[in-house]
């Protein structure tokens, strides 16, 4: 009996380098980086957001029948964090429709967002010019003056929330890369789209398919 030759069995490819390596889009990683960075940037511009609404500074403004005591919101303080987390609420979205190049360019945004409302409230933390304005406003005195200041610790609040954004931004920078980016389907490939089944021309035998035809506009004695 002649020998049999041995027949090759597949191997299990092995991993690429791309898989095996931290650098894959899909990798544990970058998964945790990706639900961090939306978990810090939309609590930071949550924060920021509900933060600037509260009173930040009080007092009492003399007048001749005593003093009226004043309050003003981050708002009315400085209107600059408030704004920032809004671009930063876009700019982390928009990570994810970008790629490349773009993608760092809007993950440098999302950083200077959180930096720019964190220095910002951090500057109002202490300022009392809104209740100067605010005096001369209630008053209709433009000399009006303000005693007993005193400032919340809401401005702190609001600076912490820019920094969650902040972190969200080098997040983007440092792991933007792994991170998915919109389905392929919307964008133009090239690759033609399923389209829908060319219709067969209705059968003669079948008076069904005649009054379908009909009643698409067809032909129904028009060969396919």
């Amino acid at each position: 009996m002649e020998g049999v030759s041995a027949v090759p069995v597949p191997q299990p490819r092995a991993r690429t380098a791309d898989s095996a390596s931290g650098a894959a889009p899909d990798s544990a990683g970058g998964r945790r980086s990706l639900a961090s960075g939306l978990l810090l940037g939309a609590a930071g511009a949550t924060v920021v957001l509900l933060a600037s609404g509260q009173t930040w500074a009080e007092g009492d403004a003399a007048t001749g029948g005593g003093a009226l005591p004043l309050t003003v919101d981050g708002q009315d303080v400085t209107g600059v964090p408030a704004a920032l987390a809004v671009v930063g609420l876009a700019a982390l979205v928009a990570v994810f429709a970008v790629r490349g190049v773009g993608r760092r360019i809007v993950a440098a945004l999302l950083a200077l967002s959180g930096l720019g409302a964190t220095v910002s409230a951090w500057a109002g933390a202490s300022d009392s010019t809104a209740l100067d304005e605010e005096a001369a406003r209630t008053t209709g005195d433009a000399a009006a003056t303000i005693h007993a200041v005193g400032h919340t610790a809401w401005p702190y609040v609001t600076a912490a929330g820019g920094l969650l954004i902040l972190l969200a931004g080098l997040l983007a920078l440092r792991y933007g890369s792994r991170w998915p980016a919109m389905s392929g389907k919307y964008e133009r490939d090239g690759t033609p789209r399923p389209g829908k089944a060319p219709r067969t021309a209705p059968d003669p035998d079948r008076p069904e398919d005649l009054w379908k035809a009909l009643d698409r506009g067809e032909d129904p004695t028009r060969e396919a």
